[in-house]
C-alpha cells in the first residue's frame, strides 16, 4: 500500500532499510515482481498483491516460499519473512497455491468482486478532477510543441453567474460497464445434501450478452450450473465453465466482461496513487450532479441495504475498538521498522474506526438507533451501535436543540434527570446525566439537576472540538501506561455527533471503572490517585501543562497537572483512561468571560511561544523544536527523534534543553470559575504567562501573518486553505475578523476573507434550518436556503412565505462565496 511506501522512503533516507527483489508466480501462471524487507509480514506482501493489477482479484490462496536451496515452507499470515528464510541472500520466490474456500472467505471473494467492479463508477472530488484535466491538457500540449503563453483558466469566471456553478462541477467519467448483475441467487442457502458437495454459494449473474447464468461457488471453485427456471440443478453446464475465482469465469463466458475488466484494471493502475490509500476521513462533495442521474435497478445495492443491522440486533462478534485501538498502541517501536507496523496499524483501526462512526452517526440521526437513555431529552439521548457510544454535542442554549424532534423536549430544562451508575449495577435504559460528551463521566456523576444543566451547556460545540484537539494532544506525547479513547466527530444534518469507543467495564457496572483523577461536578469534589498523576505529569511536561493546586468545594487543596473537568478512569483491562480533555492548552486571555469559557489557544500558538522564549533566553544556541510539535506520520516522527539521538554533536545538551522548555508551563485552570491555591503572587505570574502568550499572539503572530500575506509568502486560494494557514501558524479563526481587518488595502484577501466570514455565518443558520425541518422538507428548505443566500434579487411577491424569516432576509452577491 502507498502508506507503507511512503514510511519506508523515510526509514530508508535513514539508511536502515533495504529492500530485496522477489518475485511472485501467480495462480493463472504470470509473474511479477515486489520490493520487500526481511521484516515485512506475510499479511503486507498479501496487501501488496491484492492492490497489483495482475493479483488484485485473488483473495483465497496460499503463499509458497522457494529458497535458493531449493526448499520450500507455506508461509502463515502473522509470519515475518525473515523467520521462514534469508532473503537478502537473493534467489528466493514466492508462489501463489489456491486455497480451499469456506462461508466467510468466498463472501469475501464476492466483496471483492463487487468492489473492483465498482471502480468505475466512484466519485472522485472535484479538485482530483480538475488535476487529471490540467495534466491531460499540458500533455497535449507538451505533444503539440505549443510555446506560446495561454490565458490562464477561469480569469472571467464570474462574468456569467447563470452557468457558473455547471462550469465548475466536472463531468462524471464514463462508466465501464463489465456485467450487468451479480446477486446472491435465491437457491440461497444450499441444502444439507448439497453441502455435503462442498457448496457454499449460489449466484445469479445476468451478462452484458444478456445471457442469465446461475453460479455454484464450492469449495474448490466456480461454476456454471445447469438450473434453469425454479429448480436447482447443480451439475455443470459445461466442463470448461469452471474457475478459481469468480472473475475468472466470468471471463471464461463473456467476452464483453473480459474486456471492460481490462479497462478499469487499466483506469486503476493509471490513477495518482494516493487515491488508492484508504482515506482517513471520507471525501464528500458539496456539488451534485445535474441533470439529476437515473436511479436504476440495482440487486446488489438493495442487498446491501438490507444487510444493515439497523433496527436488529447485531449479529456475530463486534470489534471490540477500544482494545484494537490500545492493543496496537502497544506494539513495540524501538527502531523503525516497528515504528512503521505500530504506525500503519493504527492508521487502518483509525480509517475502519471512522468509517463505522459515520455510519451510526447518519442512523442515530435517522432514528435507526434506539437510545439506552429514552426516558430522557431527546437531545441528551445516547446510543451504542457496533461497540461505538455516540451523543450530541449540545448547544448551550439545549432548550432550542431539544424542541428540534418532540414537543416534549422542550420541558427539559425543569426536569431532574435521573443519573444511572453502572458501577453500582445501573441497567442501560435507566436515565443517564447530560453530559453527552462522554459516557464515561455519566457512569461516576451523581449530582443534583443544576450540575447537569451546567454540564450540558458545557457540552457545545466547541468543546467537542476541543476535547478531539486535546485527545489528539495525548495521543502525540504518546505517555506509556497512559490512554484515551477512539473518538470522531460528524456533522450531519445540523446536528453534531460524538462518537467514542467504549471503556471496557463501563456499561456491565464493573467496580474498577471508578473515578480515580478530575472532577465531574465543576470542581465540587476532586478526584486524586498517586499513580494516575503520575502518568498525567509526565504528560503535562510534553505539553507543556504545569502541576498546580486548587481547591474543591470543601476548600481541600488537590495537586493537578490537567483540568479540573478532565476525567480520569481505570478499565476492567486495567488501563488508564484520561477523557473530557477540552483545555489542554491554556485559555485565550484576549477572550475572557463565561460565554468565551471554551476559547482556548492553538497547541500550534504554545510551541511557536515555547520556542521564541527558549531563543530569548539561549540566543546562541539552537533550540530543538518543542516536544508538542508532533508530525502526522508516527515513522517520521520516530526516524527524526533516532536521528537526532545518533548525532554525536549537538549544539546544546539535551538536559539544557528541556531546563529551557521546562520553565514555560501553562496552568491551565486560570482564568476560570475554579478555585486556585497558592499565594496572590504565584497565581499573577500563572495569569501573567497566560495574557503574554495571548500579546503575543496579537503583537507579533498576527502581524507576521499578515505580513507574509502581503509579500504573498503565504497565498490562501479558498476558505479551506486559509483555514488551514491559519491554524499552522497557531491562530483561531475567532482572529478572522481582525486579520481581515488588517488587509482591506488588499482587495482579493479582503474578498476572500468577507467571504469566509460570510459563509461561516451562514453555516450557523443552515444548520439550524437542517435541525428544525422534518425529512420531507428538507430539500425545499435547503434550495429555499440556497436562494435567498446566492439570489440577487428578491421574488416580486413574497405573500406565500411570509411566514418564513429567510423571505425577509435582504440579499447582497457575493461572488467570491463559491471558492
Amino acid at each position: 500500500c502507498m502508506l507503507q511506501y511512503l514510511n519506508r522512503n523515510v526509514v530508508c533516507q535513514a539508511g536502515e532499510l533495504h529492500l530485496y527483489p522477489v518475485s511472485v508466480k501467480t495462480q493463472s501462471g504470470e509473474k511479477l515482481e515486489l520490493q520487500l524487507s526481511p521484516g515485512d509480514s506475510v499479511i503486507d506482501v498479501k496487501q501488496f498483491l491484492l492492490d497489483a493489477p495482475e493479483t488484485c482479484f485473488y483473495t483465497c490462496y496460499d503463499l509458497i516460499l522457494h529458497t535458493k536451496d531449493g526448499s520450500t515452507h507455506q508461509l502463515e499470515d502473522y509470519n515475518e519473512i525473515s523467520e521462514i528464510a534469508d532473503i537478502t541472500a537473493g534467489g528466493c520466490s514466492l508462489e501463489m497455491v489456491a486455497a480451499t474456500y469456506d462461508e466467510r472467505s468466498i463472501r469475501s471473494h464476492l466483496r471483492r468482486v463487487r468492489e473492483l467492479l465498482s471502480l468505475s463508477s466512484l466519485h472522485v472530488s472535484l479538485s482530483t478532477s480538475l488535476a487529471l484535466q490540467q495534466e491531460s491538457a499540458q500533455a497535449k500540449n507538451a505533444d503539440a510543441g505549443k510555446t506560446a503563453h495561454q490565458e490562464l483558466d477561469g480569469l472571467n469566471f464570474m462574468e456569467d453567474t447563470t452557468v457558473a456553478l455547471t462550469n465548475l462541477l466536472a463531468s462524471a467519467p464514463a462508466e465501464i460497464k463489465c456485467v450487468d448483475s451479480i446477486v446472491f441467487s435465491s437457491f440461497n442457502p444450499p441444502p444439507s445434501y448439497r453441502r455435503l458437495h462442498g457448496d457454499l454459494i449460489y449466484i445469479d449473474v445476468v451478462t452484458l450478452e444478456g445471457s442469465k447464468h446461475c453460479i455454484t461457488g464450492s469449495s474448490k471453485s466456480f461454476y456454471v450450473n445447469a438450473s434453469n427456471g425454479s429448480i436447482l440443478d447443480s451439475r455443470p453446464l459445461k466442463q470448461s465453465h469452471e474457475a478459481s475465482t469468480l472473475v475468472g469465469l466470468l471471463q471464461k463466458i463473456s467476452a464483453k466482461f473480459k474486456k471492460g475488466f481490462r479497462e478499469i484494471l487499466d483506469r486503476k493502475a493509471s490513477a495518482h496513487p494516493f487515491e488508492n490509500v484508504q482515506a482517513l476521513l471520507p471525501v464528500t462533495s458539496w456539488l451534485g450532479a445535474h441533470p439529476v442521474p437515473e436511479h436504476r435497478r440495482d440487486a446488489a445495492r438493495a442487498e446491501d441495504s438490507v444487510v444493515l443491522s439497523y433496527g436488529t440486533e447485531l449479529i456475530g462478534m463486534q470489534r471490540d475498538w477500544n482494545e484494537e485501538l490500545q492493543s496496537c498502541r502497544e506494539f513495540p517501536h524501538a527502531n523503525p521498522q516497528e515504528r512503521i507496523l505500530r504506525g500503519r496499524a493504527l492508521y487502518k483501526v483509525t480509517c475502519d474506526f471512522v468509517d463505522a462512526a459515520v455510519k451510526g452517526a447518519v442512523g442515530v440521526i435517522n432514528r435507526c438507533i434506539p437510545p439506552i437513555n429514552p426516558t430522557d431529552p431527546e437531545c441528551f439521548h445516547m446510543y451504542v451501535h457496533n461497540n461505538i457510544f455516540f451523543s450530541f454535542a449540545v448547544d448551550s442554549d439545549y432548550e432550542q436543540i431539544s424542541k428540534d424532534q418532540k414537543p416534549d423536549c422542550q420541558n427539559g430544562s425543569g426536569r431532574s434527570t435521573p443519573v444511572p451508575s453502572p458501577a453500582l449495577g445501573a441497567k442501560a435504559d435507566s436515565g443517564v446525566a447530560p453530559d453527552s460528551k462522554t459516557e464515561e463521566s455519566n457512569s461516576v456523576l451523581e449530582g443534583p439537576t443544576e450540575a447537569q444543566i451546567a454540564d450540558s451547556e458545557q457540552a457545545t460545540y466547541a468543546s467537542a472540538n476541543n476535547d478531539l484537539k486535546g485527545t489528539k494532544s495525548y495521543q502525540e506525547a504518546d505517555i506509556s501506561g497512559l490512554y484515551n479513547l477512539a473518538m470522531a466527530i460528524i456533522d450531519y444534518r445540523g446536528h453534531r455527533v460524538v462518537a467514542q469507543s467504549i471503556i471496557p467495564g463501563i456499561l456491565q457496572g464493573d467496580k474498577s471503572d471508578s473515578l480515580l483523577y478530575g472532577s465531574v461536578d465543576n470542581g465540587k469534589k476532586i478526584s486524586w490517585n498517586e499513580s494516575f498523576h503520575a502518568k498525567v505529569v509526565e504528560a503535562a511536561k510534553r505539553l507543556h501543562v504545569k502541576e498546580h493546586v486548587v481547591l474543591d468545594g470543601s476548600g481541600n487543596p488537590v495537586k493537578l497537572a490537567a483540568t479540573v473537568e478532565c476525567k480520569g478512569i481505570v478499565g476492567s483491562d486495567d488501563r488508564h483512561y484520561i477523557l473530557d480533555l477540552m483545555r489542554v492548552t491554556p485559555r485565550d486571555s484576549n477572550y475572557i468571560g463565561l460565554q468565551h469559557r471554551f476559547c482556548v489557544l492553538r497547541p500550534e500558538l504554545v510551541a511557536s511561544f515555547v520556542e521564541a522564549e527558549s531563543i530569548k533566553k539561549s540566543p546562541t544556541e539552537k533550540v530543538p523544536d518543542a516536544p508538542t510539535e508532533s508530525n502526522g506520520s508516527i515513522a517520521v516522527a520516530a526516524s527524526v527523534e533516532e536521528h537526532d539521538k545518533s548525532d554525536e554533536t549537538p549544539v546544546s545538551t539535551p538536559a539544557e534543553s528541556n531546563d529551557m522548555t521546562a520553565e514555560i508551563l501553562f496552568n491551565p485552570n486560570v482564568f476560570t470559575e475554579y478555585k486556585l491555591a497558592g499565594s496572590p503572587e504565584e497565581i499573577e505570574v500563572d495569569e501573567a504567562l497566560v495574557k503574554k502568550v495571548g500579546s503575543y499572539l496579537l503583537d507579533t503572530v498576527i502581524p507576521k501573518f499578515v505580513q507574509d500575506l502581503c509579500s504573498l509568502d503565504v497565498s490562501p486560494m479558498d476558505g479551506q486553505t486559509l483555514t488551514d494557514v491559519l491554524h499552522s501558524n497557531g491562530i483561531n479563526v475567532r482572529y478572522l475578523g481582525k486579520v481581515a481587518g488588517m488587509i482591506k488595502h488588499l482587495p482579493h484577501l479582503w474578498d476572500l476573507f468577507s467571504a469566509e466570514i460570510i459563509v461561516r455565518s451562514a453555516k450557523h443558520v443552515v444548520k439550524d434550518i437542517l435541525r428544525q425541518s422534518p425529512d420531507h422538507n428538507i430539500a425545499p428548505a435547503v434550495a429555499h436556503f440556497l436562494n435567498c443566500f446566492f439570489g440577487k434579487v428578491l421574488a416580486a411577491s413574497s405573500k406565500g412565505s411570509t411566514g418564513s424569516p429567510q423571505s425577509k432576509t435582504q440579499k447582497v452577491c457575493f461572488p467570491v462565496t463559491l471558492l
